[in-house]
């Protein structure tokens, strides 16, 4: 079967006659490949990323009140509240995505994502609409949100079958990186724009740049997407029944207990890097360039260490060790970071406390993606991680930043994110100990 396919790949009239599986690895996973798969989820947490970042620009022209913590809680809500739709997202298109190809899937779902950020980008505030202009942001939110729920589980999924499997984690890493590479551009957008701009200039139309450029950017990504070789033959592997019930009847257990292993790892990325810098400056009164320096870092360690996760979790004959003990360690970490912090401990102790609480769980977070994706078959992968991390991010993390707002208010305790994160962190400790390994890996 190798050798009739490499003869045929030789004669370039025959290539189309080749199966897109049969064709050589480095022409289905070139780089143009993989930045346009991971290009949605990408955007979707820039998008996220200047949304907090402006959040209480936002809270002020949609949600105006007397009050100015009430108008940053609706902002934060409304970001939160595109979290809800994630789970139904990834039920609908994460069963399009396993019935009809993961490429047909992924370019609907871009198209979801592209106009869930134009109604954001362009809508009217309340002084403009009244009521109508938080709708129309929070009919873009819930939009954004229903894609997203379906990107994670398409896009993974391509990565994961796209190849050689001794190179799946490299591939699978790229979800992390485009995550990382996006909070970072978005943190910067928001910080020169803040910088440059007059704050009469923000409310006016700064605030919607950053949502004007990645709408710009979603055409390309778009038609990329509409070009990628498939790695899921429907035609092979038909889909009898919709993928839900066949996860719920069949693997009822790894989606709980996924769900559950999400939760660690959310809460820590949505808290550390989008919820810290309104933290610091609002709850503990320090200057605005001090809590950035803390959310970059963890944005920069995002973007680069995911690729040596993968390379490590190549190479490793099981997942389980590895994420036990990035689990204990970061868990371990948890309390002394924000006591560095609430202390008033020299900027670089708690820069370099947090610099090795996210490698390690950026090293976590791929292995746990592999995990994840090998629980499931591939007639229901796309659905299987969809649901898991929808549910997930949309639980734990989509109102982390919400929870933690409102446990401080009500209890006045300055540690009381920290407390969140060790709770967390032992649920996902526990789901981990209660999950069963895989002793051979799938070969798709």
């Amino acid at each position: 079967m190798k050798s009739s396919a490499s003869s045929a790949s030789t004669a370039s009239g025959l290539i189309a006659a080749v199966p897109p599986q049969s064709r050589p690895v480095e022409e289905r996973t070139s780089a143009k490949s993989l930045v346009a798969v991971t290009l949605g989820n990408g955007l979707e947490i820039y998008d996220f990323a200047v949304y907090s970042f402006f959040s209480v620009i936002i809270g002020h022209l949609f949600f105006p009140s007397s009050n100015d913590y009430v108008s940053l809680l609706l902002a934060v809500a409304t970001f939160g509240v595109g979290f809800v739709m994630r789970p139904l997202g990834s039920l609908v298109l994460g069963n399009y995505a396993d019935k009809h190809g993961r490429r047909s899937g992924m370019t609907l779902i871009l198209g979801l994502m592209a106009l869930g950020v134009m109604l954001v980008a362009f809508a009217p505030t309340y002084s403009q609409a009244g009521i109508v202009g938080p709708m129309v942001l929070i009919a873009g939110r819930l939009l954004q949100g229903f894609s997203a729920g379906g990107e994670i589980g398409a896009a993974t999924s391509w990565l994961m079958e796209a190849g050689d499997k001794s190179r799946r984690g490299q591939r699978v890493s790229w979800q992390m990186t485009s995550q990382g590479g996006a909070a970072l551009f978005g943190a910067a957008m928001g910080a020169g724009l803040s910088h440059y701009l007059s704050e009469e200039a923000l409310y006016d139309w700064g605030w919607r740049v950053p949502f004007i450029l990645g709408l710009a950017i979603m055409p390309i990504g778009m038609y990329i997407r509409r070009h990628l070789p498939e790695t899921h033959h429907t035609e092979s592997a038909p889909q009898k029944e919709n993928s839900a019930k066949t996860l719920w009847r069949e693997h009822r257990r790894a989606l709980l207990l996924g769900i559950l292993l999400i939760m660690k790892g959310t809460t820590t990325f949505y808290i550390i890097i989008y919820y810290m810098p309104a933290y610091m400056v609002n709850t503990l009164h320090m200057p605005a360039a001090t809590s950035y320096w803390i959310s970059l870092t963890a944005a920069l360690l995002t973007l680069l260490i995911p690729f040596f996760a993968g390379k490590l979790a190549d190479r490793l004959p099981r997942r389980k060790p590895i994420m036990t003990i990035c689990f204990s360690v970061s868990l371990v970490l948890i309390w002394p970071i924000f006591a560095s912090i609430l202390n008033g401990m020299p900027l670089f102790i708690t820069i370099a406390l947090i610099a090795v609480d996210q490698v390690l769980a950026n090293v976590c977070t791929v292995v746990l993606f592999l995990l994840l994706l090998e629980a499931f078959p591939q007639t229901v992968r796309a659905s299987g991680i969809g649901i898991v991390y929808a549910v997930g991010v949309t639980l734990f993390g989509g109102f982390a930043q919400f929870n933690v707002t409102w446990l401080l208010k009500v209890t006045g305790q300055p540690m009381t994110p920290a407390w969140y994160l060790i709770f967390c962190s032992f649920v996902s400790l526990a789901a981990l100990f209660a999950w069963r390994e895989r002793k051979t890996l799938p070969d798709a």
